[in-house]
């Protein structure tokens, strides 16, 4: 087994990740900066072609204290406000520093421009151009790592399971997917900066690798998560034709502005069937559009793929490209052209408020093990507002960069080989089947997407949660007889094992939490409770205790007076 030793570690390297990485080096840390696919090349914020929320009052005024109660606002009553707060309070800071470091936000008159976007009092959200914003920020952070000397990349390598030794997080332990060895690494701080969850669901918006598993090691290691029942759907995401190289919720924003109808198989408007005027405006909320959009399908109307049509076609196309610019010759590439076309739109997921419970300096529970972007539940509440993803990003990982440099000079972590040793021995001795009749692990991958998707997806009930906890179990007893090919160099069956693996002890705790909060609030809808309970305006904590998921009620954490 290779052995690795740095300061600080931080495992996955999008946005949070080499944020956390840079904030660390300038701090005095070696930091190795590792993803299970390309450094600076994987995870969602290079995907995004959307905005950035931050109350910078360029465009016109605004402040922190109108960010933050727009936050709250969005949150339904269940945001931890110190972390709302630190994100809206830094986000103006991390903003500027991205334009230093090269990022070239869209100017107009001499001053950053912003926009509008759902939620906000303000014109606050600022952008790169219109299909860029994430690959540009991307960039920028891509060049500021690799000017760094302290900042050890590793690419093609996937963390398994975080190494703790008397209360403290001490490295990892990880999988070369390019030769097949095991790699263990010591470290004095660790950051869990590996995304969300939306790959557990058979549609949604997210990069392939993002399958839980920051939220899995915490929980293994000892850490708790908070509001693991909060996945955000996004409502008309991009279903069909097929869509390459730009963001599947790019047609929110064109809907609202330009009047895109949305329309069932039959080719019919349909939203005032679920209780909102939507024609001719076209700005019924995402929860109704969703809920439309799913009891049009269930009831037969849907388009070919399972979805409804947005349809510009009645717009004339000199507006449609005055709107959409460049985005229209992107979807010629595509094969797609809108004064002809109408598109195939569903709900898909996007986003997870939930994850990781951390302090205000990104710490959890366990002594130097910290979280950071997506990975980190609370900031958020039950519902994301728009725009805040990557303001997310870069202030949670500036923070958790820093603070993991300074945790390392009050108190190192010892390496422990025995610890290293026994896990080691614990994962290799897992019953791996090499029988060909056997369950591929991508293939229960499969039926896991399918069956949160249709039990646990936008719309729940207790009995389809129940089912789904059910199956989720069985799935979890089957993972010592699913079969894994020969070892070696990128054994996809091994690295898809070990995902799954992940994905279901994750998908667990949504499903709990889920059944537990027994009404609808921000993106948790349940038919059968269909009103908000004030009686639970409460947080739900998860934690592992001896190999059971344990959930607890807390009263949301708001700032001091």
């Amino acid at each position: 087994m290779t052995h690795l030793t740095t300061d600080v570690l931080v495992i996955g390297a999008g946005g949070a990740g080499m944020y956390a990485a840079i904030a660390a080096a300038r701090d005095g840390a070696a930091v190795l900066l590792l993803d299970k696919s390309q450094v600076g090349r994987g995870g969602a914020t290079i995907m995004a072609q959307m905005t950035v929320a931050v109350a910078l009052g360029e465009q016109e005024a605004d402040s922190v204290q109108l960010h933050f109660q727009d936050t709250l606002s969005a949150g339904r009553g269940l945001c931890d406000e110190a972390l709302a707060h630190l994100l809206c309070d830094n986000g103006p800071a991390r903003i500027r520093e991205m334009e230093s470091w090269g990022t070239r936000w869209a100017r107009e008159d001499g001053h950053i421009k912003q926009e509008m976007a759902p939620g906000h009092s303000v014109k606050r959200c600022c952008y790169v151009d219109f299909l860029n914003t994430g690959p540009a920020v991307a960039a920028t952070l891509r060049r500021k790592v690799g000017e760094c000397a302290a900042i050890r990349r590793v690419s093609n390598l996937a963390a398994v399971e975080i190494l703790c030794a008397d209360g403290r997080a001490i490295g990892a332990l990880a999988l070369s997917l390019a030769d097949g060895q095991w790699v263990s690494i010591g470290a004095k701080a660790v950051i869990l900066a590996a995304g969300g969850l939306t790959k557990l669901y058979a549609r949604n918006s997210a990069s392939a690798n993002m399958g839980g598993e920051a939220y899995a090691m915490a929980l293994w290691a000892g850490a708790e998560l908070v509001d693991m029942e909060f996945v955000q759907f996004f409502p008309i995401g991009h279903l069909a034709p097929r869509l390459v190289g730009m963001d599947p919720i790019m047609w929110d924003p064109f809907r609202y502005k330009l009047g895109g109808k949305l329309l069932n198989g039959q080719f019919e408007e349909f939203i005032d069937r679920y209780g909102s005027s939507d024609f001719g405006k076209y700005n019924a909320t995402r929860d109704v559009a969703a809920y439309a959009i799913l009891k049009e399908v269930e009831a037969g109307r849907g388009t070919p793929h399972g979805g409804a049509y947005l349809d510009f076609r009645h717009i004339p196309e000199a507006e449609l490209r005055g709107a959409f610019g460049p985005v229209i010759d992107r979807l010629a590439e595509n094969g797609i052209d809108l004064a002809k076309t109408a598109v195939e739109v569903s709900p898909i997921a996007h986003y997870h408020m939930g994850g990781i419970r951390v302090n205000s300096n990104m710490e959890t529970r366990v002594t130097g093990l910290f979280a950071a972007g997506e990975a980190v539940g609370g900031a958020n509440g039950a519902n994301r507002l728009s725009g805040n993803a990557i303001t997310e990003a870069f202030v949670f990982g500036e923070r958790a960069g820093a603070s993991a440099a300074l945790r390392i000079k009050q108190q190192a972590a010892p390496w422990n080989d025995t610890v290293a040793t026994a896990a080691l021995e614990r994962l290799q001795g897992c019953c791996f089947n090499n029988s060909p009749g056997a369950l591929t692990p991508i293939s229960v991958q499969a039926e896991l997407q399918k069956l949160m998707w249709e039990s646990a997806g936008p719309f729940r009930t207790g009995e389809k949660l129940s089912v789904a906890a059910q199956r989720i179990a069985a799935m979890e007893r089957q993972l010592p007889g699913l079969r894994i090919g020969n070892a070696g160099g990128f054994n996809l069956d091994m690295q898809d094992w070990f995902e799954l693996r992940a994905m279901l002890i994750t998908a667990a705790a949504i499903v709990k939490s889920a059944l537990a909060r027994n009404e609808s609030r921000g993106a948790h809808q349940r038919e059968d409770f269909p009103a908000p309970d004030d009686g639970l305006l409460k947080n739900q904590v998860v934690e592992l205790k001896n190999d059971q998921l344990l959930s607890r009620w807390i009263a949301p954490a708001r700032l001091q007076a």
